[in-house]
């Protein structure tokens, strides 16, 4: 059976976070999922191994969300690189992107990035973006010609981050990118798909993990920021511009109103983007949950009231001398204004860092978790670490309960984990074998963790079927029993690896195809006789119609191929009319049309120029005496009837003494008038039926005689009708005679032009030949037999 080998291939997160891109290659496509940056590198380090594909073989290019470990590269793909694909993502993906990105090369700026360490300009960017094609939740995407389509559903991790459940060749893969299974203050959970996938393709992140209540995390993550700012501390929360930032700030605004005590204390969001990120998040506030949603009816519930915007600060010159709350990009403490808030206010033991989403490895952010007593500050210098640094995760990752959930209720037949740490990565994949271990092996879902580079190959049985539909369905389901093998006959139409059997006349209704038909017409040189080309047709095939008009006389084969053959300007001594010159056959463009038009165009050669065509057409003289009672018309058209007859006749007996004589050893005919008499001598290598067996007599060998009589009726004006008696004291040399007679006839006879007269076959084979021989007595059985012959001899 033949098998599909389904590719994939880890470019960035393959055991580990950060950067995620993975190559799906199946049935000639490649698909590209997500594209972004590992935060922890710079330039080009940071960058997903695209060197491993061709760039301009990738067909599509699937983004998930807007966070830069996701999308952040997208730009070198498009701007750098010979990329030719297409690339989708969702309404808010795209907004949100366009701010983030520029924010992203603003950050690069300031940190005095070198030359090759920016990977891409503003100019870029807006090129990139401007290509990105728009894809709705639900809306299924069909690339045609490429036998891919595709929909995305909601994946509850940030506003506009989606699932993409593709169908490719006749399989099912579903990327989930990141995901979260938890309602929160704005967002809702992820959705899951009603079709079981082949292929799940899923984060790993918290591997076998397990988040404490959202209940806890809010006090806990509330109870540490006050603990800070009451001992007159300021408090640093290292967030992204978009994405957890507004859920944090939806929770500590809420906290701040319920606490009046701290209402004196300011809450800072310090990022340019602040504006621009809540207009986005207003204009997609029908994505979100039904309380934002309901909330949007009153009022805006991104418009804090005890949390200020900065759109612009100056870490020199910022007022730090009470306690505040500082919410700063980036999340990962590698520049910009959090780094530079974190390194002034590191040696503070009053103060304290608050990292409320996942930490990447090779990070500040990740190595402060780990308590170390010193730390480097982006000018190069070494000081202690006293402030107190707390871990709360809110980073809309979903959780090893609710990874596994998730998974058994999608139940994939292949598994494989992306984006998260190898050993968390491992933990995920025992805990899975452990829990799949209890089912049949026949059952079980393969799961692999490849890393970076390495590919997973899974074999897929190519599916052959089809589904039979319109009227054709309808004759089915009213036949009252279906048994395996039975046929039906309609026209395949295979579509995006999918196949579906109609009729013709539904072919409009269920595929984008109409039926057609292509009209030859071809001019054949004709310089012959009519009566000689109606002889070749007929010879030829049944079922021929000729209609004589004043102007031209039309063959017609069975509506298949017609012949028109016009007619010259006829004299008054002309009785039959006489060819124009030319032959037109039409015909529809179709295989078996083609084929008869080609012997018909061969016969209409023939018969003007072979030598039975010269015999039926020659005469002494062309030149019309009045006194010449040959000239006479009743007189002259029976002569010529009678010798065509004779003709006929004498050359069908000839015909048939050829055939025997290739048979059999000696064969001798007599000819006399419409009657052939031929006798067959031949050694058949039987004993006589007195031998005694002994070798002497065994070399005698029986010389067998049969004698075969062919007359042809004298009522039947074509000569087509044979009466043939066949004589033989031997049944078993009468058979082989009888055959050969038999199989002449049907081989001679005119092929039928319809696919409807196989029926009329078996009635003509029915109808020849068919003698029973009994040695003795000798007797001699009659049969009237159609032969025909070649015109040529």
């Amino acid at each position: 059976m033949a098998e599909d080998i389904m590719t994939i291939t880890p470019l960035g997160s393959g055991q580990e976070v950060g950067r995620s891109c993975h190559v799906l290659e199946f049935r000639g496509l490649t698909i590209l999922l997500d594209c972004g940056i590992h935060p922890g590198y710079d330039g080009l380090n940071g960058l997903p191994f695209l060197d491993r594909l061709e760039p301009d073989q990738i067909d599509v290019v699937l983004i998930t969300h807007f966070h830069l470990d996701h999308a952040a590269s997208l730009p070198y793909l498009t701007e750098r690189t010979n990329f030719k694909g297409r690339i989708f993502m969702t309404h808010p993906t795209k907004a949100v992107l366009r701010l983030l990105l520029g924010d992203y090369l603003r950050l690069l700026s300031m940190k005095n990035a070198k030359p090759e360490d920016v990977l891409y300009t503003e100019a870029d960017l807006n090129s990139c973006l401007n290509k990105v094609e728009l894809i709705d939740y639900h809306t299924t995407v069909t690339m045609d010609g490429a036998g891919l389509s595709f929909y995305a559903l909601n994946a509850g991790h940030v506003l506009g981050a989606c699932m993409y459940f593709l169908e490719v060749g006749g399989r099912s893969i579903l990327y989930t990118g990141d995901y979260s299974m938890e309602d929160d203050r704005h967002l809702m959970a992820a959705e899951i798909p009603h079709q079981k996938p082949d292929l799940l393709i899923t984060e790993s992140t918290y591997g076998v993990q397990v988040h404490a209540s959202r209940a806890e995390r809010e006090a806990r993550f509330t109870g540490t920021v006050e603990r800070v700012v009451t001992r007159g501390g300021r408090c640093l929360i290292p967030v992204f511009a978009l994405g957890r930032a507004q859920e944090l700030l939806l929770i500590l605004d809420e906290y701040w109103q319920s606490h009046p005590h701290l209402q004196d204390i300011p809450i800072w969001y310090a990022s340019k983007l602040a504006s621009r990120a809540l207009r986005v998040y207003q204009t997609y506030a029908n994505m979100m949950n039904a309380r934002i949603r309901a909330q949007m009816d009153v009022s805006n519930p991104f418009q804090f009231q005890y949390i200020s915007n900065l759109k612009s600060i100056d870490v020199n010159s910022f007022d730090d001398s009470g306690p505040s709350v500082v919410f700063a990009s980036p999340g990962m403490l590698q520049s910009g204004v959090s780094r530079q808030l974190f390194d002034r206010w590191a040696s503070n033991p009053n103060n304290g860092v608050l990292i409320a989403g996942y930490a990447v490895e090779h990070t500040l952010a990740k190595e402060i978790m780990a308590q170390p007593k010193e730390v480097v500050t982006l000018e190069g210098r070494r000081q202690p670490l006293n402030c107190l640094v707390d871990y709360v995760s809110f980073s809309a990752h979903v959780d090893f309960v609710q990874n596994r959930s998730f998974i058994q209720k999608v139940a994939p037949k292949h598994i494989v984990l992306v984006h998260g740490q190898k050993d968390e990565m491992g933990r995920l994949k025992s805990a899975l074998m452990l829990q799949y271990k209890a089912w049949p092996e026949a059952k079980r879902p393969t799961i692999t963790m490849p890393p970076n580079l390495q590919e997973v190959k899974l074999r897929f049985a190519r599916r052959r079927s089809a589904k039979v539909m319109g009227r054709l369905a309808e004759q089915q389901n009213e036949a009252a029993t279906l048994t395996a093998g039975q046929g039906v006959q309609g026209i395949l139409v295979t579509h995006q690896f999918h196949s579906k059997i109609v009729a013709p006349e539904d072919l409009a209704t269920y595929t984008p195809l109409r039926v057609g038909t292509i009209a030859s017409k071809l001019h054949v040189p004709f310089a012959g006789s009519l009566v000689t080309l109606q002889v070749f047709l007929t010879e030829m095939f049944a079922g021929i119609t000729v209609e004589t008009t004043s102007d031209a006389t039309i063959f017609s084969l069975d509506q298949l191929v017609q012949v028109v053959v016009g007619h010259n300007k006829q004299t008054s001594q002309q009785v039959q009319p006489v060819a124009n010159g030319t032959a037109i056959v039409e015909w529809d463009a179709n295989p078996q049309g083609d084929v008869l038009a080609d012997a018909v165009i061969s016969l209409i050669l023939h018969a003007q120029s072979s030598a039975a065509s010269v015999r039926m057409t020659s005469q002494p003289c062309r030149h019309y005496r009045a006194d010449d009672p040959e000239n006479n018309n009743n007189n002259s058209e029976s002569n010529k009837r009678a010798k065509t007859r004779t003709d006929t006749i004498s050359s069908r007996l000839r015909f048939i003494y050829s055939t025997l004589k290739d048979q059999f050893e000696t064969v001798e005919a007599v000819y006399e008038g419409n009657q052939g008499v031929y006798e067959i001598q031949t050694d058949c290598g039987f004993l006589p039926a007195d031998a005694s067996g002994t070798k002497e007599e065994s070399d005698k060998k029986d010389i067998l005689k049969c004698t075969v009589t062919v007359l042809f009726d004298d009522n039947d004006v074509t000569g087509d009708r044979a009466h043939v008696a066949v004589e033989s004291r031997d049944e078993q040399l009468a058979n082989h005679v009888r055959d050969c007679i038999q199989t002449l006839a049907q081989a001679t006879q005119p092929i039928p032009l319809t696919a409807h007269t196989s029926n009329d076959l078996n009635t003509i084979k029915d109808s020849k030949l068919d003698l029973v021989m009994k040695s003795e007595p000798m007797e001699t059985i009659s049969s009237s037999v159609t032969i025909k012959s070649e015109h040529s001899e």
